[in-house]
């Protein structure tokens, strides 16, 4: 970075991202970030969220946003998706795994069961 106007850029870019994270939809979905979800690729995995809510235009229906560890470090990288009182925990996810449950859950209301907590074959 050589300018306070591309210090500005970066910041407009990132604009959409840091809303998105901050903001009011009735769904949250929660990636645990724990050193141990880092280390299984949490990271990649948040970022696949983020994008793919922005890119889908869903930033008004869903938040995504993070955590510490959730307690089930051998399922991670893991996510949870808070409708309401209800709590769906997807496990083992991947950056496809995340578009995937952005396209079926957050988009078209059907949960990923393969993706569960108690539909993956652990």
């Amino acid at each position: 970075m050589k300018s306070l106007a591309e210090l500005a850029a970066i910041k407009e870019r990132m604009k959409d991202k840091v809303v998105l994270r901050e903001g009011t939809g009735d769904i949250r979905i929660v990636v645990g970030m724990a050193t141990c979800g880092i280390a299984a690729g949490a990271r990649p995995v948040l970022n696949a969220f983020v994008e793919e809510i922005n890119n889908e235009g869903l930033s008004g229906k869903a938040t995504v946003t993070q955590t510490g560890c959730i307690g089930i470090c051998q399922y991670e990288p893991v996510a949870e998706v808070f409708e309401g009182d209800k709590k769906t925990t997807y496990v083992k996810l991947t950056p496809d795994k995340a578009k995937e449950i952005v396209a079926k859950h957050i988009k078209g209301g059907q949960v990923v069961g393969e993706y569960t907590i108690g539909g993956t074959d652990i």
